[in-house]
């Protein structure tokens, strides 16, 4: 089920909303999960099974380890099933179609012929809820949060539909204690119905509209130098509305059902180095694969040497983490790369004497530079487009601005300036003006009417 589908507009989210409110305190848990597990699965009903496995071993194991440590016990063989488990299915459901892939291709290069393998479908998410319910397990182990008491209210934390397939990646501890007991109020659901309707509206009218230009452009054969940077462009900000919508989205749906969620975007193209991206872009990610991957690698704690190849693992495991593709592979280590060069000289970039403008812009380049990477099915693919941006082939003109609108012009002038002008979703939310909101609302309502007549698209994240 999409957030952006009729059904889910017009009666799951109205239907579920009644039921919770009209349902007891101690039920409201219940109606969620519940509620949840129906949103899930809408499209694989058997892929809800998978998610129940990763719950009750993560519920287990975090019994499990405050059984121990009530003992005198560590309780690691606890946490080691978590993250067998855990890591298992992802390697299975994610990876297994890539490591067969690649295997054949050896083969057939050796002349060895190949191994027969039925594809794995990918369950919607699975990225984001085994994380959280890794990081559970880790947090209980290492005593910085306490076992869940209930079953339903673990279960609420895995399933919650409003972040459950696209993040953000929230941990148990920043939560545990709204899962026991949140406030509901007017002024929380207004809000988050003011959230809800922004995301909406970025997702449909920015993010959507760019998508043909990004599309086209990669699908072409050959590019001009100025069609390229307009595909790069136009892909670069479709990530950003695409993704940050709907985590808006996410953020306001959870307010509604009274739970505050982590922020994930903070104007990350304002950046003005790599390392600054990386705290805006994208925050529970980033924060993650921080404590829960490079801190436990050492971190910056065993030398300078040690530190760049712990910032380059990290990066090049999170791009792999995106997907089983070699361009994810890509993608991270370089990443891991610039972050490496940027913590060389202090975590400040090469060209940090600069003003502050061209700093910005110098970022964004690179920035784009590796969403070409990362958008593009093969690396031939991405050579090909970034090949054409530096004039490094001269490729005919593919026709991708033949069709320029006018509305294409006010959506690429109306992106730049939320990104690089406005304040985030949330801050101009919370500011409660009537502007603010009745904006909101007309804005809500002409995404709307756009749905009606386009069909719709998942949000670029779901594949992840």
């Amino acid at each position: 089920m999409l957030f952006t589908s009729a059904v889910f507009l017009y009666a799951f989210l109205p239907l579920v909303l009644g039921l919770y409110y009209l349902a007891p305190s101690r039920h409201r848990a219940l109606v969620l999960t519940l509620a949840s597990y129906v949103f899930y699965g809408w499209w694989r009903p058997d892929f809800v099974a998978l998610m129940w496995v990763s719950t009750a071993v993560d519920f287990t194991a975090g019994r499990g380890i405050g059984r121990d440590r009530e003992r005198g016990g560590t309780g690691k063989r606890w946490v080691l099933l978590s993250c067998a488990v855990n890591l298992g299915l992802l390697a299975y459901f994610k990876y297994a179609n890539f490591g067969v892939d690649t295997l054949n291709q050896m083969l057939r290069a050796a002349d060895l012929g190949t191994v027969k393998w039925a594809e794995v479908v990918l369950p919607v998410g699975i990225s984001f809820y085994t994380f959280q319910t890794l990081s559970y397990t880790v947090d209980v182990f290492r005593g910085q949060a306490a076992p869940v008491r209930r079953f339903v209210d673990f279960a609420c934390y895995v399933s919650m539909f409003p972040q459950l397939v696209a993040g953000p990646i929230v941990r148990y501890r920043s939560i545990a204690e709204q899962l026991a007991e949140r406030t509901h109020t007017a002024a929380k659901f207004t809000l988050g119905m003011t959230m809800f309707q922004a995301g909406l509206a970025k997702k449909v009218l920015l993010a959507d509209t760019l998508a043909p230009l990004a599309t086209a452009g990669f699908a072409a054969e050959t590019l001009s130098t100025g069609e390229a940077w307009t595909a790069a462009l136009a892909y670069t900000f479709q990530l950003y509305f695409d993704f940050s919508g709907y985590s808006d989205m996410a953020l306001g749906l959870g307010l509604m059902f009274g739970f505050r969620l982590p922020i994930n975007f903070d104007r990350p193209y304002v950046s003005r180095s790599i390392t600054e991206f990386w705290r805006r872009w994208h925050i529970s990610l980033s924060s993650f694969l921080r404590d829960y991957l490079y801190v436990p690698l050492g971190g910056n704690r065993k030398g300078p040497v040690r530190t760049y190849v712990n910032l380059g693992l990290t990066m090049l495991l999170g791009g792999l983490w995106h997907g089983a593709s070699w361009t994810f592979v890509v993608w991270g280590a370089y990443h891991g790369a610039l972050l490496a060069i940027e913590r060389m000289t202090g975590k400040r970039s090469l060209y940090a004497a600069l003003p502050a403008a061209l700093e910005n812009a110098i970022t964004f380049v690179l920035v784009v530079i590796g969403w070409v990477v990362f958008k593009a099915e093969t690396l031939g693919d991405a050579g090909r487009v970034l090949g054409a941006m530096f004039a490094v082939s001269s490729g005919e003109a593919a026709g991708l601005l033949a069709n320029w609108s006018p509305m294409l012009t006010l959506t690429a002038s109306a992106a730049g300036l939320i990104v690089w002008l406005c304040p985030t979703t949330q801050r101009l939310a919370e500011t409660r003006r009537a502007w603010w909101t009745w904006a909101m609302l007309a804005l809500f309502a002409l995404a709307l009417l756009r749905l009606h007549r386009a069909a719709n698209v998942p949000f670029l994240y779901f594949q992840f």
